[in-house]
């Protein structure tokens, strides 16, 4: 499975901006595609989640309310719309994806096999 992100960009506090990841390969079975993000001097952490089979969606604390993980099944692309953005926002974001992922892991770092090229987003105060 490869992994092509896009979308991103620079978006004033309040504003709203919107990513994508199109994957290639297999997405049956178990597959999930979820987005973590860094920031500088920070650990990658978990943001969102969704699982193909189903559509079930998983957020952080920080993304709850704010952000919606969609996926487009034909397409094999997930999209991340992130509303209400803040500076704490600002870091570059990262899609993966894992074609036997465990429910209870799906915020886990090490339960996805494949990720893509990180997208910037920053978020101007």
């Amino acid at each position: 499975v490869q992994l092509q992100a896009s979308g991103g960009g620079l978006v004033q506090a309040g504003g709203s901006l919107s990513v994508s990841c199109a994957a290639s390969g297999r997405t049956d079975g178990s597959y999930a595609m979820g987005w973590f993000r860094q920031a500088p001097g920070k650990e990658r952490e978990f943001v969102a989640a969704i699982r193909w089979r189903g559509g079930s969606t998983h957020y952080s604390d920080s993304a709850k309310g704010r952000f919606a993980i969609s996926r487009d099944s034909a397409k094999k692309t997930v999209y991340l719309q992130m509303n209400n953005l803040g500076p704490e926002d600002t870091a570059v974001y990262y899609c993966a994806a894992d074609n036997a992922m465990i429910l209870s892991s799906i915020s886990l770092r090490p339960a996805y096999k494949y990720w893509g090229q990180g997208t910037q987003v920053t978020v101007s105060s």
